[in-house]
């Protein structure tokens, strides 16, 4: 399969023809029909990049795209009727990647969704990633860490938040964003629970907790793994 798609669209006449296009390119493609489903199976399926329609009922695309950005980083594509600028400029504000206006070209849109996926580093399928020169390797396969040639002894709940500290390694991730993609959207707001797994993880891995090499504080906004 050349990745995999997340529709998030009320309008079953638009996700069949979105999926047949995606399916005809060997695309493997996750259908949601409702904003909540959209985000349930976000949280789910994983998928590569999602492509999102505006107007929907209960709740928008604006606030759909909103929850994905506290969940994932992946590509987010508006597929909308909406034209305005304005629209286009919230869209991309929101954390959007990309706004393409309905009715679409089918090439158009397989050409944009292929380019976006090639942007994104995928690191969610490899098995070992290696810092500081051999020094700290996280083996996701194993659900192993060995930092200085000593394995960790790491609870499941440390592994899934260094797990994903690790896998976006050079960037700074907020602190809902961390608890989301660690254990799931119901701890998004988790703050001080999360305040505490960082403390027990630089126990572990850190020479000196107090002076962390490896998890770093960005003050107001969440935390960021040194990618060394």
């Amino acid at each position: 399969m050349a990745g995999k798609v997340l529709i998030i669209d009320d309008d079953e006449s638009t996700v069949w023809l979105i999926t047949t296009i995606l399916k005809h390119n060997s695309f493997d493609v996750v259908e949601a029909f409702s904003p909540e489903e959209g985000l349930r199976l976000a949280y789910q399926e994983h998928p590569d990049i999602v492509l999102l329609d505006v107007m929907m009922p209960n709740m928008d695309g604006w606030e759909v795209c909103r929850r994905l950005r506290e969940l994932t980083d992946v590509p987010i594509l508006f597929l909308t009727a909406k034209t305005g600028i304005k629209d286009v400029v919230r869209g991309l504000e929101l954390g959007a990647d990309d706004y393409i206006v309905k009715p679409f070209d089918n090439s158009e849109l397989i050409a944009r969704v292929k380019a976006h996926l090639r942007r994104v580093p995928s690191q969610q399928g490899v098995d070992e990633l290696v810092f500081d020169n051999g020094n700290f390797r996280v083996n996701f396969l194993n659900r192993q860490v060995e930092v200085r040639g000593q394995f960790m002894e790491l609870t499941p709940k440390e592994f899934e938040l260094l797990a994903v500290l690790a896998r976006n390694a050079g960037r700074v991730l907020t602190r809902s964003e961390l608890l989301s993609q660690a254990w799931g959207p119901e701890y998004g707001q988790a703050r001080e629970s999360l305040k505490l797994y960082i403390h027990y993880l630089r126990q572990k891995i850190e020479k000196r907790p107090d002076r962390p090499e490896y998890i770093l504080t960005v003050r107001g906004v969440g935390y960021r793994f040194a990618n060394i």
